[in-house]
């Protein structure tokens, strides 16, 4: 597993912090599994009245994203390791309760078994160019990947057509998938 630990805006993390942050995400790392988790990218950048922590854990196709500030860089950490706790406690036990409908326990037949995924968004002003790798998948695990991601859409490959759709949360709370379609 590779665990990383960046500074940004000028700032750069000391070994007390990487060592700190490596600690912390341990209990994250147990939930998956020390053989799933292939990558933990723990960027920190320090502003003038906060620090910021934005961490994405890579577990094959499974990308669970946190993002939090505080005044603190080590309360950061500790409040950026509960909330990827909260959302794959959330995740799993959405699974759980779920598996036995129709097309789920498929879908899920291996857990956190997967590709890494990552979002290329273009807009009227472009601000960032992202790169993903699309590997087939069925909507309902492009649905869990876009819950782990913490975003509200998620880019993919399906599985059956193999044709790029998006899936999204609408504002009601379902969701919906944007089919795509050659020209």
């Amino acid at each position: 597993m590779k665990f990383e630990v960046v500074g940004k805006n000028g700032f750069n993390p000391t070994d007390a912090i990487k060592a700190y942050a490596e600690k912390r995400f341990d209990k994250v790392v147990s939930f998956f599994g020390p053989n799933v988790v292939e990558e933990i990218r723990v960027v920190c950048k320090v502003y003038k009245d906060h620090h910021k922590v934005e961490v994405n854990v890579f577990a094959g196709k499974t990308i669970v994203r946190a993002e939090v500030s505080d005044e603190d860089m080590y309360a950061a950490i500790d409040k950026a390791n509960d909330k990827l706790v909260s959302q794959i406690r959330k995740h799993k036990d959405k699974l759980k309760n779920h598996l036995e409908k129709e097309g789920i326990k498929e879908a899920y037949s291996q857990e956190f078994d997967a590709e890494q995924l990552e979002k290329d968004i273009l807009a009227a002003q472009l601000v960032k160019n992202k790169k993903i790798d699309l590997k087939p998948m069925t909507s309902e695990e492009a649905i869990s990947a876009m819950e782990l991601s913490g975003h509200d859409f998620y880019v993919f490959l399906d599985q059956a057509t193999k044709k790029t759709n998006v899936v999204y949360r609408r504002d009601d709370g379902d969701y919906a998938i944007i089919e795509t379609q050659p020209i």
